[in-house]
């Protein structure tokens, strides 16, 4: 039995799972990375545990410092929550258009909320941060421009699947979301390190289109810690598609995944359909209860059948 000092310990060593009766073909194997596991229930706990650690180590971050940062939802969730444990205050800069439970979670961890304009999204919140950053004091997280992002990525995420695949052949395909870029970029380049054949796919929603941990390079933001030379290629996703799949693997797998996982799973059955055999895996970046508050998961109307691009209505709601 092992005993833990702090939930700090529990971040990482997520468990991955084969989807087997989502597979389309035998020759194809698709393994889900749970990254909901995390302590607060998603992968931002790895990037975000790692600044905190190498900031005060470093001495860029003070004790007692209070720290800001820019986020849809899970990065500011982890940041509240162990930001706190460290003994620091948080503020954390979201888009009107953040999903209310989110919002409700960072209340819940003890941070103050920024709120901006929907429209300006997660750019202008980033310029936020860095005015409450300048004007406070205070210590500027960085996820979308800090190195350890994609380092812990590299070092943790990436790591962990090769170790857990290790016997069952190499990876093959890579599906994971854009995002602030330090997921897709550091497993990516770590896993093609392993198999330099391995192709490595972002999922992004369409250009427009309001969403939580996942964004459209096309709206003129690419992060900084975005490394675009490791992608083979994107795949867009809308919210309709997202929704659908999330429930699917719910009802199909048991796995509980939130919004943008959903989005990942309809991308990496589209990758799967176009190899006769090998192995892919999906990063589920987080866990669905926090989107308890839809009725994504009791609706029996989400199919995919039929559903045109500009026929989405619910790509005018914050979902992934």
């Amino acid at each position: 039995m092992n005993v833990y000092p702090s939930v700090m310990e529990l971040v990482g060593n997520t468990p991955l799972v084969e989807l087997r009766s989502l597979s389309p073909k035998p020759g194809v194997r698709i393994f889900a990375k749970l990254e909901g596991q995390n302590p607060t229930g998603s992968i931002k706990d790895r990037i975000v545990l790692r600044i905190l650690r190498e900031a005060r180590k470093s001495g860029a971050l003070e004790p007692g410092q209070r720290i800001v940062e820019a986020s849809t939802g899970n990065t500011g969730v982890a940041l509240a929550l162990f930001g706190r444990m460290l003994g620091h205050p948080v503020d954390v800069c979201v888009p009107d258009s953040v999903y209310p439970e989110i919002e409700q979670l960072l209340q819940v961890y003890g941070a103050r909320v920024h709120r901006v304009p929907r429209q300006a999204g997660i750019k202008t919140a980033r310029e936020v941060a860095l005015v409450v950053a300048r004007e406070e004091g205070a210590y500027y997280l960085g996820q979308f421009d800090s190195p350890s992002n994609v380092r812990a990525h590299y070092e943790t995420t990436g790591a962990e699947i090769l170790a857990d695949l290790d016997g069952a052949g190499p990876v093959d395909v890579l599906v994971a979301g854009m995002g602030p870029g330090g997921t897709i970029s550091g497993v990516g380049r770590r896993l093609k390190e392993a198999n330099p054949s391995c192709h490595v796919f972002g999922v992004e929603p369409r250009l427009g289109v309001h969403v939580q941990g996942l964004k459209s390079l096309d709206d003129g933001f690419i992060p900084p810690v975005l490394d675009e030379s490791v992608l083979d290629g994107k795949i867009i996703v809308g919210n309709r598609h997202a929704f659908s799949h999330a429930r699917r693997a719910m009802l199909e797998e048991g796995i509980f995944g939130g919004i943008s996982s959903g989005a990942v799973l309809h991308a990496a059955l589209r990758a799967a359909s176009r190899i006769e055999r090998g192995n892919i895996v999906a990063i589920f970046a987080d866990g669905g209860w926090k989107y308890l508050g839809t009725d994504l998961w009791q609706s029996d109307d989400l199919d995919d059948a039929g559903i045109e691009a500009h026929e989405d209505p619910l790509d005018d709601i914050l979902w992934w």
